[in-house]
């Protein structure tokens, strides 16, 4: 007997990768739903790539009874409204949306992070699934953290346009093929041009000076992994459609070297290593897309502190950074509870 689950936002970038995903996984479904507003209503999605087509239901009018799971891709408007009805009604919200990520009643969870954390969820029917940039930052920390403990994070994120959703992507293909041909480069969805430059800027601006994106990749770091953490973060768009990048420093309680670093990653769940000290020896964003791993280059000491390195991060931001990480969450959550599958 497999689950009944329900897509919400079914018709969008993240919506279609969590299809893709449950099929690509086979994740034990009885029967699925995709649901999106009303504007979406009555056209079609395709279920992976099984063949299988769905006809888009309307939010406004969906009965969650019955229902197991939903993955929520909906944006924070429409799940303030929806989620809460959905778990009402006796199935588990796994929402991608920031509404809910630092509720104390409701688990925050990367599954190769905090796992047993997801064993709260029944307090409000709800789990969130981790800001794109935090899942893939995370899930490197991990390990090392076990290791040596953390004391201090820097990250520089470069962040690639479709975490801005559709209209991101379509703004860096419209100015690049503007460009080329003569035409005006208007920025409209981003604050800047945004082909052809970088954006230090994502999300808006905090009274402290940083960005909300800065503030998410701190609070759900000390959330998901250790309230001791010090992190710091510089959020910045980048002219790339799929795939988020890091630079990451980290100072350590404890002594550990580059070359313990890449032994531990190596081992990691969820992680891949590759990092070569020669042309072509590390991975980029182009590389990652389509692959629900996080990959880690560049691994080396940093000689300007006590017990320090720093590291490249890359991951598909539209998979382990949502889809990925949602149908992973509803996999623990079928082992750990439901046990439908």
């Amino acid at each position: 007997m497999g689950y009944r689950v329900v897509v919400v936002g079914a018709t969008g970038n993240v919506g279609r990768e969590m299809l893709a995903i449950l099929a690509e996984r086979e994740f034990p479904i009885h029967e699925i739903a995709a649901v999106a507003s009303s504007r979406s209503t009555g056209t079609t999605v395709e279920f992976g790539e099984t063949g299988k087509m769905l006809k888009v239901q309307n939010i406004e009018h969906f009965d969650f009874t019955g229902w197991d799971i939903a993955l929520f891709a909906a944006g924070s408007a429409a799940t303030k409204v929806h989620a809460p009805r959905a778990a009402s009604q006796g199935c588990v919200v796994i929402d991608n949306s920031s509404l809910y990520r630092m509720d104390p009643d409701v688990p925050l969870i990367v599954p190769e992070v905090n796992p047993d954390a997801i064993d709260g969820y029944s307090k409000r029917n709800i789990i969130a699934n981790p800001n794109c940039s935090t899942a893939q930052l995370v899930v490197a920390l991990k390990p090392l953290h076990d290791a040596a403990t953390i004391k201090r994070v820097v990250v520089s994120t470069y962040q690639s346009v479709s975490g801005a959703g559709k209209d991101g992507m379509d703004e860096l293909f419209e100015q690049s093929r503007n460009i080329f041909v003569g035409d005006s480069a208007e920025a409209k969805k981003f604050t800047k041009q945004i082909a052809f430059n970088v954006i230090p800027h994502i999300d808006v601006f905090l009274e402290d000076g940083s960005t909300k994106e800065e503030w998410k990749m701190v609070v759900e770091t000390k959330k998901i992994l250790d309230p001791r953490i010090k992190l710091t973060a510089t959020c910045v768009r980048v002219p790339v459609f799929v795939g988020h990048s890091e630079a990451v420093n980290i100072e350590f309680e404890n002594e550990l070297s580059a070359e313990d670093a890449q032994k531990i990653l190596r081992e990691a769940p969820g992680i891949m290593l590759v990092d070569k000290r020669e042309d072509g020896g590390s991975v980029t964003p182009v590389e990652c897309v389509g692959d629900g791993a996080t990959y880690i280059s560049r691994v080396r000491d940093d000689s300007t502190v006590d017990n320090g390195i720093s590291l490249w991060c890359v991951s598909d931001n539209l998979r382990k950074g949502a889809a990925l990480n949602a149908v992973q969450i509803a996999e623990l959550l079928g082992r750990r509870h439901l046990k439908k599958g």
